[in-house]
């Protein structure tokens, strides 16, 4: 199975518009950051973890000519905003599989309902085959995946487990009975922000924490502002095994 990191910034990217922050001036490469999402592919299947308003430069730059579906993880915005630019996927397949709870679907029905209706459509719409996602396991083609139930601030959202691979992004708090799903993982994927606290994602102390408990054999994180700092800095400081994720990483589990 293999991984590729689409994105890996918080909600405005990295850099920020009109910001004199030194990490919005870097040259590093690692430090530039579109909004958070993933390719994960196995066998003949592609799926996709969210499609922000970055979607489109994404599936450019990687070079993505077929996709199978995707996955969302929540409704915000830098999750959800580029479901419009699935076109070219939506008149190849005759619409695209999307997945998500039905809370989230009822959301993009409401921003997007030209995508959604059946009657009157623009020709040149997308079309998008809504799929129900309930917590617990479900079939994309021959793989189970397990959705995570967490906590982003109050809002109740999901992460995936992908055979010994989680992808937990916009985390602040995670029960214990969601945490038993986590156990035993070669990779963890998982959201720090920054080294301040914040109110509905999980800092760098947080997340080191967690990773801690967990025991994952490796962490990359992702969902990264500004204010965690150079790429190259908050890396050396990191425990063994946890690695700052960056756009176009690619890793493969087993």
């Amino acid at each position: 199975m293999k991984i590729t990191f689409l994105g890996t910034g918080t909600s405005q990217g990295i850099p920020v518009i009109n910001s004199k922050h030194p990490v919005c001036l870097s040259t590093d490469k690692r430090d530039k950051r579109l909004r958070v999402s993933i390719i994960v592919e196995w066998n003949n299947y592609k799926y996709i973890v969210d499609c922000g308003p970055d979607f489109r430069y994404q599936m450019l730059r990687a070079n993505v000519n077929a996709i199978n579906g995707v996955l969302f993880t929540h409704e915000h915005s830098d999750h959800t905003a580029g479901l419009d630019d699935i076109r070219p996927y939506s008149f190849q397949m005759g619409g695209v599989p999307i997945y998500a709870k039905q809370r989230v679907l009822t959301n993009l029905a409401k921003r997007f309902d030209y995508i959604f209706i059946d009657e009157n459509k623009y020709p040149g719409a997308p079309s998008v085959h809504q799929n129900v996602i309930a917590n617990k396991p479900f079939l994309l083609g021959d793989l189970q995946v397990i959705p995570i139930e967490v906590y982003h601030g109050k809002l109740k959202i999901y992460g995936y487990r992908f055979k010994n691979l989680a992808y937990l992004t916009d985390v602040k708090t995670i029960e214990d009975s969601e945490k038993e799903k986590l156990k035993n993982l070669d990779v963890l994927i998982i959201n720090a922000i920054r080294h301040k606290p914040h109110h509905s994602h999980l800092n760098l102390e947080e997340a080191l924490t967690l990773i801690k408990e967990l025991k994952p054999k490796k962490t990359y994180l992702t969902h990264i502002s500004q204010d965690l700092g150079f790429h190259a800095e908050v890396e050396q400081t990191l425990p063994e095994n946890v690695f700052l994720a960056y756009d176009e990483l690619v890793i493969e589990v087993d």
